[in-house]
Parts: C-alpha cells; structure tokens; sequence
C-alpha cells in the first residue's frame, strides 16, 4: 500500500512538474510575440501585427533553405568527430546512423535526450559499456563548446564589435564555464581510473571503482593534449557550419553585419539550453533568439521570424535525415521514446556490476 502511494505520489510529482514546465514554455515563447507588461494595464501586448508577420514569412525562404541545409550537415560533420573519441574503430556507416537517430531523439521527442541515446546505442551494438561510449559524446560536445566559445571571443574582434559589446560579460561568464567545465573533464580523465584502481585494490566500494573506470574510459581522449587537439581540430567543422546558417540568418532577416554575429546567437542557445530533460527548452530557445536578435539590431517583428524559422529549420532537417537512419535501422518510435529510460538501466548496471555489462 505504502508503495503504491509513493509511486502515485511521484507521477503526480512528474504531471505537476510537466505541466509547469510546459506553461513556463508557452510564456517564454511569447515573448518574441508579445509584451508583458506587469505593472498594470493590458498584460500583453503584441510587438507587431501578426498578419503582416503571417504573410511576410515567404520572403524568408532565400535564407531559410540554406539554413537548412547547413544544419542538416551536422550530422555527417559529427559522425566524422565522434571517431576522435573513440578507442575502438568504427564503421562511419555506423557512427553516422547512430548521430542521426540521436538528432531525430533530440528534436521529435521530449526530454533532449539525443546524445544520451546515440550513446546508448553504441553501447548496445558494439558490446562497449554505456558510460564509456556516454563519456566520449561528452568530450565532443565538450571540445565543440569549447571551440563555439573561441569562435566567438574571435566575433568580438571583426567589424561588428561595437554592437556585441553588450554581450561581453555574457562572453566572460561563458569562457569560465568552459574553462572550468575542460579542467574538470581533464581531471577526471587523469585520475577517474586510478581511483577506481584503489578502491578495487581495497575491495571497498566495488560499485563505484567499476564506475570511475568506465568513467576515466570513456575520456580517455583527454588525458592528453594532442588528444584534445585532435577532437578540437574535428569540432571545428560542425561548430562552423552551425554558426554559419545563424550567421545568414540573421543577415537575410536585415541585422547589419549580421555575418559576424551568427557565433554570438549560437553560443547563447547553447548556454540557455545546456541542460538535458529541462521542458521549457523550446521556450527558451524563442526567449534567447529573439532577445539576441533584438539587441542586435533586429525589428520585432523580424526577430520572431528568426526565432520560428531557425527553430522549425532546424527541425525539419534533422528530423528529416534522422528518420532516413530510423527506418534503416527498423527501430519503432517506442523504442525511443524508452531510450531515456533504458540509458538509465545502463548507467544502474555499469555503476552496480563489476563486469561488462549486457545490454538488453
């Protein structure tokens, strides 16, 4: 009895959490529409006439498409660059379906899970353990934030420097998180499996040294510099192409110098949704674009297109090439939808046996 009201209890827990979460969303994504004006008379107010932005939305097709195009080349750019963490050879056949399925898992499905579950099916078609193939996806998304935040310093020094002025102590605040975030994988690469080492040799916590040695395993790229250096060169393809489709964005939505600029927007998407699982991601994705685009010269107006078109851009060809490997890969949306779920199971038996684990 006690455990069925425990369990009602947290599903409630979770429905409540959603629901916020979604209501919290919906009020972020308004205000690329809209006003809120707290302090007394109407509550909202919109920033421009929505049949106008309606009918305006067709003339943003010449940026729109190679928008597209460029996002959807992140997936073969990230496949190439998954090879640098990996200590084992394989197929890019392999590594490029499993990218594609992650990005299909990040964009159609809630949670934002995809790298979890790129890293899951690794783990389960190569025998490897999932917190070692999870590590060596977190050393490329590492290595690409640290190469976004280089690209960006450098934006600071071109011809639109006066405008992103504004953005500097973002900048600073960002670069310490990077810096902070490099040192800490670098220290766990270093001293993650010796420590597991110890403990196994004093048969005291048997859990946690499988664990620390999956872990030290699964970074073991950067336990040097020119492993670091290696991933880094093969981050710098996928970051450019990304910060190359804001950057034409923002030019073909009229921000002056808006080339130089694409660097500055992505990185505050990257920061503003850094964590996984959080349900107001879609919400904060409108609220940094359009204030991004907004304080650099975008027309409100303007701004709401660039935030709906990058954000269904984006959708609409990740989702479109993932959907290519998920139907080559014959795996069924449910399947999915459970990847969160079974790169829990994963983690649980990596962290609790003292042996390879067998994936289901």
């Amino acid at each position: 009895m006690g455990a069925s009201r425990l369990e009602r209890g947290r599903a409630l827990l979770k429905a409540l959490a959603a629901v916020l979460g979604a209501a919290f969303s919906v009020a972020l994504i308004s205000t690329a529409f809209f006003r809120w004006n707290l302090r007394g008379g109407s509550l909202l107010t919109p920033r421009f006439p929505l049949g106008d932005f309606v009918r305006s939305l067709p003339h943003h097709l010449v940026w729109w498409v190679p928008f597209m195009l460029l996002q959807a080349s992140l997936i073969p750019l990230r496949a190439v660059q998954w090879q640098a963490t990996l200590r084992r050879r394989i197929p890019f056949r392999e590594r490029y379906h499993l990218v594609a399925i992650g990005a299909f898992v990040h964009n159609a499905l809630p949670g934002k899970l995809g790298e979890v579950t790129r890293a899951f099916l690794l783990s389960r078609t190569e025998r490897v353990p999932f917190v070692r193939c999870l590590g060596t996806v977190a050393v490329c998304k590492l290595l690409e934030f640290a190469c976004l935040m280089l690209l960006v310093a450098l934006s600071f020094l071109g011809p639109f420097a006066p405008t992103l002025a504004r953005f500097r102590t973002e900048l600073r605040v960002a670069l310490s998180l990077c810096i902070g975030l490099v040192a800490l994988v670098v220290l766990l690469a270093h001293w993650a499996a010796p420590l597991g080492s110890w403990l196994h040799r004093r048969h005291s916590l048997p859990r946690v040294d499988s664990f620390l040695s999956h872990v030290g395993e699964g970074l073991g790229t950067a336990r040097s510099f020119r492993g670091l250096a290696k991933v880094f060169l093969f981050s710098i393809p996928p970051v450019l192409a990304s910060a190359t489709a804001y950057s034409l964005a923002l030019q073909g939505i009229g921000v002056r110098g808006g080339l130089f600029a694409g660097a500055v927007v992505l990185g505050a998407i990257s920061l503003g949704q850094a964590v996984p699982g959080v349900p107001a991601g879609l919400g904060i994705y409108y609220f940094v674009t359009s204030w991004a685009a907004r304080e650099l010269g975008a027309s409100p107006e303007s701004a709401a297109a660039f935030s709906a078109l990058t954000h269904l851009g984006t959708v609409f060809s990740q989702v479109a090439v993932g959907t290519v490997s998920v139907v080559a890969r014959k795996l069924r949306l449910k399947d999915l939808r459970k990847g969160g779920k079974l790169a829990s199971e994963a983690v649980h038996h990596v962290a609790h046996e003292a042996v390879e684990p067998a994936v289901p």
